[in-house]
């Protein structure tokens, strides 16, 4: 099951090489959720763990992850724990625009012999219409 969630990234933490065959990365998202930000930590997992290598702190961005749960047995006593899986890191917002080149506005072409100039437009007093 995926569940989708923007916000800005708020930090995000080097890779660990937890064991022989298992690395992770966590980041921190910085969600509005009412008068008071929320700040949710999800893990990159395996081959994953490069997502966040295209953005830096501050950035908009949209997170897609999967609810992960597990349990297990400690002296006898049954644990859970529970991670938000990212799977998935897009520009959102202001942080698509930022990498774009800014765009140059055109002018207007100049009237040339040919092509006269525009007519002035009328201005209220030499509006005879009633309304």
């Amino acid at each position: 099951m995926s569940y989708p969630v923007t916000g800005r990234l708020h930090e995000i933490f080097e890779e660990q090489q937890v064991s022989e065959k298992f690395r992770k990365r966590e980041f921190v998202l910085e969600v509005q959720d009412g008068a008071y930000p929320e700040h949710i930590k999800f893990q990159l997992v395996q081959d994953k763990t490069i997502l966040t290598d295209s953005f830096r702190i501050g950035d908009e961005v949209k997170v897609t992850f999967n609810l992960r749960g597990r349990g297990f047995n400690k002296n006898g006593q049954m644990l859970y724990f529970t991670n938000l899986e990212a799977w998935k890191i897009e520009p959102h917002g202001s942080t698509a625009y930022r990498s774009a080149a800014p765009q140059q506005q055109q002018a207007a072409p100049r009237p040339t012999a040919e092509q006269p100039a525009a007519a002035p437009v009328a201005s209220d007093d030499d509006n005879d219409l009633p309304f």
